[in-house]
Protein backbone atom coordinates (compact mmCIF):
# COMPACT_ATOMS: atom_id res chain seq x y z
CA UNK A 1 0.00 0.00 0.00
CA UNK A 2 1.42 3.19 -0.78
CA UNK A 3 1.48 6.39 1.17
CA UNK A 4 -1.36 8.02 -1.76
CA UNK A 5 -3.81 5.07 -1.31
CA UNK A 6 -3.22 5.19 2.37
CA UNK A 7 -4.30 9.41 2.77
CA UNK A 8 -6.98 8.19 0.66
CA UNK A 9 -8.52 5.84 2.82
CA UNK A 10 -7.72 8.37 5.74
CA UNK A 11 -10.44 10.80 3.59
CA UNK A 12 -13.04 7.86 2.81
CA UNK A 13 -12.48 6.78 6.30
CA UNK A 14 -12.94 10.72 7.83
CA UNK A 15 -16.16 11.39 5.63
CA UNK A 16 -17.91 8.28 6.13
CA UNK A 17 -17.08 8.23 10.05
CA UNK A 18 -18.57 11.55 10.16
CA UNK A 19 -22.30 10.85 9.09
CA UNK A 20 -24.70 10.37 12.09
CA UNK A 21 -26.26 6.96 12.38
CA UNK A 22 -27.20 4.90 15.17
CA UNK A 23 -23.49 4.39 16.89
CA UNK A 24 -22.66 8.52 16.56
CA UNK A 25 -26.60 8.97 18.28
CA UNK A 26 -26.11 6.19 21.07
CA UNK A 27 -22.75 7.91 22.08
CA UNK A 28 -24.14 11.35 22.08
CA UNK A 29 -27.25 10.23 24.40
CA UNK A 30 -24.91 8.49 26.21
CA UNK A 31 -22.46 11.15 26.56
CA UNK A 32 -25.42 13.31 28.00
CA UNK A 33 -26.69 10.85 30.21
CA UNK A 34 -23.59 9.65 31.70
CA UNK A 35 -20.98 12.27 30.82
CA UNK A 36 -17.70 11.42 28.64
CA UNK A 37 -15.70 9.32 30.72
CA UNK A 38 -18.52 6.44 31.14
CA UNK A 39 -19.92 6.77 27.46
CA UNK A 40 -16.09 5.79 26.80
CA UNK A 41 -17.60 1.98 27.57
CA UNK A 42 -20.47 2.73 24.84
CA UNK A 43 -17.51 3.86 22.48
CA UNK A 44 -15.66 0.83 23.05
CA UNK A 45 -18.43 -1.54 22.61
CA UNK A 46 -19.19 0.34 19.13
CA UNK A 47 -15.73 0.07 18.07
CA UNK A 48 -15.43 -3.78 19.13
CA UNK A 49 -18.45 -4.82 16.72
CA UNK A 50 -16.79 -2.66 13.99
CA UNK A 51 -13.88 -4.09 14.09
CA UNK A 52 -15.24 -7.71 14.27
CA UNK A 53 -17.33 -6.53 11.09
CA UNK A 54 -14.28 -5.62 9.52
CA UNK A 55 -12.47 -8.99 10.45
CA UNK A 56 -15.73 -10.94 9.50
CA UNK A 57 -16.01 -8.86 6.25
CA UNK A 58 -11.91 -9.81 5.68
CA UNK A 59 -12.80 -13.70 6.02
CA UNK A 60 -15.06 -13.55 3.25
CA UNK A 61 -18.19 -14.08 5.16
CA UNK A 62 -19.76 -10.28 3.12
CA UNK A 63 -19.58 -12.90 0.13
CA UNK A 64 -21.21 -15.59 2.37
CA UNK A 65 -24.09 -12.73 3.31
CA UNK A 66 -24.62 -11.60 -0.23
CA UNK A 67 -25.22 -15.37 -1.30
CA UNK A 68 -27.85 -16.24 0.72
CA UNK A 69 -30.19 -13.11 1.02
CA UNK A 70 -32.40 -14.93 3.43
CA UNK A 71 -30.02 -14.86 6.22
CA UNK A 72 -29.10 -11.14 5.71
CA UNK A 73 -32.15 -9.89 5.06
CA UNK A 74 -33.06 -11.99 8.47
CA UNK A 75 -30.61 -10.68 10.31
CA UNK A 76 -30.92 -7.16 8.56
CA UNK A 77 -34.54 -7.46 10.48
CA UNK A 78 -33.73 -8.26 13.78
CA UNK A 79 -31.09 -5.39 13.52
CA UNK A 80 -33.78 -3.14 12.62
CA UNK A 81 -35.99 -4.29 15.24
CA UNK A 82 -33.17 -3.46 17.78
CA UNK A 83 -33.49 -0.34 16.79
CA UNK A 84 -37.09 0.41 16.91
CA UNK A 85 -37.04 -1.11 20.39
CA UNK A 86 -34.34 1.32 21.77
CA UNK A 87 -36.36 4.02 19.82
CA UNK A 88 -39.90 2.83 21.71
CA UNK A 89 -37.63 2.33 24.87
CA UNK A 90 -36.30 6.12 24.80
CA UNK A 91 -39.75 7.65 23.80
CA UNK A 92 -41.32 6.43 26.77
CA UNK A 93 -39.02 7.01 29.22
CA UNK A 94 -39.74 8.91 32.20
CA UNK A 95 -38.93 12.90 32.29
CA UNK A 96 -37.92 13.06 35.68
CA UNK A 97 -34.84 14.34 36.70
CA UNK A 98 -35.46 15.12 40.47
CA UNK A 99 -33.91 12.25 41.45
CA UNK A 100 -29.90 12.38 41.64
CA UNK A 101 -27.76 9.09 40.28
CA UNK A 102 -30.86 8.09 37.80
CA UNK A 103 -30.37 7.54 33.99
CA UNK A 104 -32.43 10.10 32.10
CA UNK A 105 -33.78 8.06 29.34
CA UNK A 106 -34.73 4.72 31.64
CA UNK A 107 -35.41 6.21 35.00
CA UNK A 108 -33.41 3.12 36.15
CA UNK A 109 -30.10 3.41 38.60
CA UNK A 110 -27.10 4.47 36.61
CA UNK A 111 -25.92 1.82 34.65
CA UNK A 112 -22.72 0.01 34.80
CA UNK A 113 -19.94 0.13 32.18
CA UNK A 114 -20.34 -3.43 31.09
CA UNK A 115 -23.81 -2.57 30.30
CA UNK A 116 -23.34 0.65 27.98
CA UNK A 117 -20.39 -1.40 26.34
CA UNK A 118 -23.15 -4.13 25.83
CA UNK A 119 -25.13 -1.61 24.48
CA UNK A 120 -22.74 0.05 21.87
CA UNK A 121 -21.77 -3.06 20.82
CA UNK A 122 -25.30 -4.09 20.27
CA UNK A 123 -26.26 -1.21 18.21
CA UNK A 124 -23.09 -1.27 16.21
CA UNK A 125 -23.28 -5.14 15.31
CA UNK A 126 -27.14 -4.41 14.32
CA UNK A 127 -26.75 -3.79 10.97
CA UNK A 128 -25.77 -6.75 8.53
CA UNK A 129 -24.91 -3.91 5.70
CA UNK A 130 -21.98 -2.77 7.25
CA UNK A 131 -20.21 -6.27 6.76
CA UNK A 132 -20.86 -5.74 2.98
CA UNK A 133 -19.93 -2.41 3.29
CA UNK A 134 -16.41 -3.11 4.53
CA UNK A 135 -16.10 -6.17 2.15
CA UNK A 136 -17.05 -3.63 -0.88
CA UNK A 137 -14.12 -0.98 0.97
CA UNK A 138 -11.02 -2.75 1.92
CA UNK A 139 -10.38 -4.87 -1.04
CA UNK A 140 -9.89 -1.17 -3.25
CA UNK A 141 -7.30 -0.29 -0.78
CA UNK A 142 -5.17 -3.40 -0.51
CA UNK A 143 -2.46 -4.42 -2.82
CA UNK A 144 -2.88 -7.75 -4.01
CA UNK A 145 0.72 -8.07 -4.72
CA UNK A 146 1.62 -7.53 -1.19
CA UNK A 147 1.44 -9.14 1.99
CA UNK A 148 -2.52 -8.64 2.78
CA UNK A 149 -2.48 -9.04 6.64
CA UNK A 150 0.11 -5.94 7.57
CA UNK A 151 -2.27 -3.54 4.97
CA UNK A 152 -5.47 -5.46 6.71
CA UNK A 153 -3.89 -4.37 10.06
CA UNK A 154 -3.29 -0.94 8.95
CA UNK A 155 -6.36 -0.41 7.48
CA UNK A 156 -8.57 -1.16 10.73
CA UNK A 157 -5.95 0.51 13.04
CA UNK A 158 -6.48 3.64 11.27
CA UNK A 159 -10.75 3.15 10.74
CA UNK A 160 -10.47 2.66 14.65
CA UNK A 161 -8.45 5.97 15.29
CA UNK A 162 -10.69 8.11 13.22
CA UNK A 163 -13.88 6.26 14.23
CA UNK A 164 -13.22 6.81 17.84
CA UNK A 165 -12.30 10.60 17.29
CA UNK A 166 -15.49 11.14 15.52
CA UNK A 167 -17.35 9.29 18.76
CA UNK A 168 -15.75 11.80 20.86
CA UNK A 169 -16.91 14.52 19.10
CA UNK A 170 -20.43 13.35 19.35
CA UNK A 171 -19.77 12.04 22.71
CA UNK A 172 -18.28 16.11 23.81
CA UNK A 173 -21.35 17.34 22.46
CA UNK A 174 -23.70 15.34 24.20
CA UNK A 175 -21.95 16.36 27.79
CA UNK A 176 -22.63 20.05 26.28
CA UNK A 177 -26.75 19.18 26.66
CA UNK A 178 -26.10 16.64 29.19
CA UNK A 179 -26.95 19.60 32.10
CA UNK A 180 -30.03 20.94 29.98
CA UNK A 181 -31.67 17.49 30.65
CA UNK A 182 -32.31 18.70 34.46
CA UNK A 183 -35.23 20.30 32.90
CA UNK A 184 -38.24 18.25 32.84
CA UNK A 185 -39.66 19.64 29.51
CA UNK A 186 -35.95 19.60 27.47
CA UNK A 187 -35.67 15.64 29.12
CA UNK A 188 -38.81 15.06 27.93
CA UNK A 189 -37.55 16.31 24.36
CA UNK A 190 -34.44 14.93 23.96
CA UNK A 191 -36.28 11.35 25.18
CA UNK A 192 -38.81 11.12 22.44
CA UNK A 193 -36.05 13.07 19.41
CA UNK A 194 -33.55 10.49 19.88
CA UNK A 195 -36.42 7.61 20.53
CA UNK A 196 -37.74 8.68 16.75
CA UNK A 197 -34.50 8.82 15.05
CA UNK A 198 -34.00 5.24 16.39
CA UNK A 199 -37.22 4.45 14.88
CA UNK A 200 -36.49 5.51 11.73
CA UNK A 201 -32.91 3.90 11.61
CA UNK A 202 -34.69 0.72 12.07
CA UNK A 203 -37.25 1.62 9.78
CA UNK A 204 -34.64 2.86 7.46
CA UNK A 205 -32.84 -0.46 7.74
CA UNK A 206 -36.19 -2.50 6.68
CA UNK A 207 -37.09 -0.92 4.01
CA UNK A 208 -33.64 -0.72 2.18
CA UNK A 209 -32.44 -3.35 0.15
CA UNK A 210 -29.52 -4.36 -0.50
Amino acid sequence: MTLHTWCLYVATVFVISSIPGPNTLLVMTHGAQHGLRRASATMAGCLSALVLMLAVSAAGLGVFLSAWPAMFDALRMIGAAYLVYLGIKAWRASADAAAPNVDELSARPVRSRFSLFRNGFLVSSSNPKAIMFAAALLPQFIDPALPKLPQFGVLVATFAAIDVSWYFVYAGFGTRIGAKLKSRSVARMFNRLTGGVFVSFGAMMALVRH
